[in-house]
């Protein structure tokens, strides 16, 4: 059944070509028939008549068919055609099942029926009422041609009736025939033949005559079809004979057994070749690459089973050679040796061994050797040149360390950063654009050059060794002047970052455990040597390149932000190690002291560099910081009002100083304003609290301690009234009168509980206040009434009425 399908699948692709180059004809036809004239006639007005008659051209009729002609009288010959050929293979088929027939009859018969077929197809051709309609003439030689290659394949392969070279030259005979008649009845024949040529040996048993046999019979009726192909112009034929040949070489290297893999893998390689070779030189650049590619592909998939031996990266490196070659004659093919490069490291990474060190040899001699010599012609060159110099020995190293010693592997790598750097040095010249040598050697001389450096030193270095490799390529294009080095240095970077996974990800599980309120985050720090070692030397040179405008182009702001991700980072795990707190009982005597000193720091930090101006988005950036750690760690998750911590008199001072800074910052915004008013009054409350509870704020409120609040909040809202009315600061006005109000409701809510003298001083005091501050405030608004917002001119009081 499967070659069924393959026969129906093929054939009604040469339909589908016929009926589209039928439609195309009709198309042109119709450019200058009566039908578009009638279109014309209809859109645009009529032309005034001409003052002399002119000639009338006769114009051809072409008569559109309808859909019943197409079913009823095109579809019928096809299908027949069709019929004719699988009535020749299951006639042959059943003779074979019923044992009626020896082996020569049938072969015999299904000669003649070849024959027949081709016989009817010329008498076709000259028969009056068929004589018209060239398809049917077609259906038959195509059948006939096809039952001609299953006819061979049955006496040859299956049956042995003919040897090995009258075979061939059988297979000649039916390939002239088959050329003969394409090119006499035009492409539906040679799809015709294509499908059964293929689906022959489906139909009678593709295991009956072994693996060679099948493997000849299907390379020389490929090549049949590329030759017809070339003759005939028809790309489209050696497209369709290639996708037949590799799903074939597909088929094969899965049902058949590991032995006869290395015979398929052959087929694969010079099929991928004439492939290569029979595309015309006017067909695009990727679908004379794609059979190289398909062929290396199918040879990657073919290793695993050939255990990735001797014969497996013979065949590889076979086809990888003919990519550069066939490139280097023919520079529209230049994708290959990129391609061909590419998938020979993914074989290399694939079965890493002694073999694959043999093979990564001269897989670097063959694609350095040629992209070194061309570099300068074309960027795929170049690109290939680096990815054999550099490629076979960085994955090796990296897929099997244990392959050569760690000084061997030095020396290999470094000999390789030092012909890269070269390549990049003789391009030094071409500064304008991206110039994949000047580029990319210098960057495959950094990584190579780290590589083989830490083989001899050790990973402990690579911190180190990046670091330099970012201020090297930094300097390289400083000296170039070639802007497309600028963005290079950002490459070490990022492998330094990636290198240093695991002092990374301990740093953010310790973010993580400290902002869900664990009290011991240091206990997931690293130890502090890891991160100094293995990410500060990169951050450091980062951020020394930042203070040049020129470098690392598009990579600029990114790398700000992960360099001063790493600085806070390396900062804060070198604040946690003094305390070192890793038990409960430090927690609850140096916590908050801890946490208070970590914050001020980066509130410091950032004023500093708010009063620079040269980072203002590193000082936003600490602020925030900053204020998020008061507002999360002090007041909410580990308040020390509910979380016992020993404060000493680090909570009034800690909120003091945090408003002092607000207070003063450089660039004052409202954000900032706001974020010092409540510092301010945490500070005012924190005294409150200390007073009342000493080191350890836990515990229950107490009457002086409630009627201090009120104190505190009320001299701290006349404090802001008086600097907002003093300093025309309106924003203090309104955060005095506010507070006013809500001490007033907190006395009238909440004091009035207390009892004896406190409630009488509380509802005294909040009178004498209020009345107090009614009446600065009403003199205020008088003497500020032309100018002040806050009472319009129109309506303010005459100066005479004014209260004295």
């Amino acid at each position: 059944m499967d070659g069924i399908f393959l026969i129906v699948l093929l054939i009604l692709g040469g339909l589908l070509f016929d009926a589209r180059r039928r439609i195309a004809a009709l198309e042109r036809a119709l450019g200058g028939g009566e039908a578009s004239a009638r279109i014309v006639d209809r859109v645009l007005p009529p032309l005034p008549a001409p003052s002399r008659p002119m000639p009338k051209v006769p114009r051809p009729r072409i008569v559109i068919p309808d859909v019943e002609t197409l079913i009823g009288g095109k579809l019928p010959v096809w299908i027949g055609g069709i019929a004719l050929v699988l009535a020749g293979f299951f006639l042959v088929r059943a003779a074979i099942d019923t044992g009626l027939l020896g082996p020569g009859v049938r072969a015999a018969l299904a000669a003649v029926f070849a024959v027949v077929l081709v016989a009817a197809s010329e008498a076709a051709r000259r028969f009056g009422p068929t004589r018209e309609d060239p398809r049917i003439a077609q259906v038959l030689s195509g059948a006939g041609v096809a039952s001609a290659y299953g006819t061979l394949y049955l006496a040859a392969a299956s049956y042995q009736l003919i040897d090995p070279l009258p075979a061939f030259g059988v297979m000649v005979a039916i390939t002239g025939i088959a050329l003969a008649l394409a090119v006499r009845h035009g492409p539906p024949t040679a799809v015709m033949a294509l499908a059964g040529g293929f689906a022959a040996p489906l139909v009678a048993g593709y295991d009956a005559a072994g693996l060679g046999a099948l493997l000849v019979y299907l390379g020389l009726f490929v090549g049949a079809l590329f030759g017809l192909g070339i003759n005939r112009g028809w790309t489209w034929l050696t497209v369709a004979a290639a996708l037949a040949g590799f799903g074939w070489a597909n088929f094969l290297g899965l049902a058949l057994g590991d032995g006869d893999v290395a015979a398929v893998g052959l087929f694969v390689v010079a099929l991928a070749i004439a492939t290569t070779l029979a595309l015309p030189p006017s067909a695009r650049a990727w679908l004379r690459v794609a059979p190289l590619a398909a062929g290396l592909l199918q040879l990657l998939v073919f290793a695993p089973t050939l255990d990735f031996g001797r014969f497996a990266w013979g065949c590889h490196l076979v086809l990888a050679g003919a990519a550069l070659i066939l490139a280097w004659r023919d520079e529209r093919l230049l994708p290959a040796p990129a391609v061909a490069a590419v998938l020979t490291l993914v074989l290399l990474g694939m079965g890493a061994d002694r073999v694959a060190g043999l093979a990564a040899i001269v897989a670097t001699a063959m694609f350095a050797g040629a992209g070194l010599a061309r570099s300068r012609r074309h960027a795929v060159w170049a690109m290939t040149a680096l990815l054999g110099l550099l490629g076979p020995v960085l994955v090796l190293h990296a897929a099997t360390p244990s392959l050569l010693p760690s000084a061997l592997w030095a020396v290999i790598e470094l000999g390789a950063a030092g012909v890269a750097g070269w390549l990049s040095w003789r391009h030094r010249d071409r500064t304008s654009g991206r110039d994949v040598g000047l580029v990319g050697g210098a960057i495959g001389a950094a990584l190579a050059g780290v590589t083989g450096i830490a083989a001899l030193a050790g990973s402990e270095t690579l911190g180190l060794l990046f670091a330099g490799a970012m201020a090297g390529l930094y300097f390289w294009g400083r000296h170039t002047r070639a802007d497309a080095l600028a963005i290079t240095p950002a490459l070490p970077f990022a492998a330094a970052v990636a290198a240093a996974v695991m002092p990374i990800g301990q740093l953010l599980i310790a973010a993580v455990s400290s902002i869900g309120g664990d009290t011991l985050p240091y206990r997931e720090l690293p130890a502090i040597g890891v991160p100094l070692r293995d990410l500060a030397p990169a951050v450091l040179v980062a951020a020394a390149l930042l203070f040049d405008p020129a470098a690392l182009a598009r990579a600029r702001r990114p790398m700000a932000g992960l360099a001063a991700a790493g600085i806070v980072a390396i900062l804060y795990t070198l604040a946690k190690q003094p305390l070192a707190i890793a038990t409960e009982p430090a927690f609850v005597g140096w916590g908050f002291t801890e946490r208070a000193v970590i914050t001020q720091a980066m509130l410091v930090a950032g004023w500093l560099i708010a009063r620079t101006r040269r980072a203002p988005r590193l000082g936003d950036a600490l602020l925030l910081l900053a204020l998020f750690r008061i507002a999360w760690f002090d007041l909410i998750v580990l308040n020390p009002v509910v979380v016992p911590q020993a404060v000493r008199a680090a909570a009034a001072l800690h909120a003091a100083l945090a408003a002092a800074l607000l207070w003063t910052w450089p660039a004052q915004r409202p954000a900032i304003r706001i974020a010092a008013l409540a510092m301010t009054l945490v500070a005012a409350l924190a005294v409150v609290r200390q007073v009342a509870h000493g080191s350890l704020l836990t515990g229950p409120v107490g009457t002086p301690e409630n009627w201090g609040y009120s104190a505190a909040m009320l001299l701290v809202s006349i404090a802001w009234l008086w600097r907002g009315i003093t300093g025309g600061a309106r924003d203090l006005r309104f955060a005095g009168l506010g507070l006013v109000l809500i001490v007033s409701l907190k006395v009238f809510t909440i004091d009035i509980a207390l009892e004896g003298l406190l409630r009488v001083v509380s509802f005294l005091g909040i009178g004498v206040t209020l009345i107090a501050i009614g009446w600065v405030y009403t003199r205020f608004l008088a003497r500020a009434a032309p100018a002040d917002p806050l009472t319009p001119a129109d309506t303010a009081p005459p100066a005479d009425r004014a209260p004295a």
